[in-house]
């Protein structure tokens, strides 16, 4: 069965807490996903882009665009368990960003 997301907070350093409709909670590095796969490159070069993550209509992936997107198993099963703790929205400044 494909694991549902409940929720999802975009987080500093390209991660997700992701919590899944069994209640499992994880920290997921998208910053791997942006080094390995060059479609994902647009995250660390477009500025406002990783924060403005959704959910699509399934709840089995978060997307940012048509070419950027993450599926709800992969993040279940690489994400670190962790607490849901009050983990504020990503904060990201313009000096992050390549030119």
């Amino acid at each position: 069965m494909i694991p549902r997301i409940k929720s999802f907070t975009p987080i500093e350093g390209y991660q997700l807490i992701v919590t899944f409709d069994d209640g499992r909670t994880v920290r997921y590095d998208v910053a791997d996903d942006i080094d390995a796969i060059p479609a994902f490159s647009g995250l660390r070069t477009e500025y406002g882009l990783f924060k403005n993550a959704q959910l699509d209509e399934s709840r089995t992936c978060i997307y940012w665009s048509d070419q950027i997107d993450l599926p709800s198993d992969t993040i279940y099963e690489y994400g670190t368990a962790c607490e849901n703790d009050n983990i504020s929205h990503v904060a990201e400044d313009i000096s992050e960003y390549n030119s």
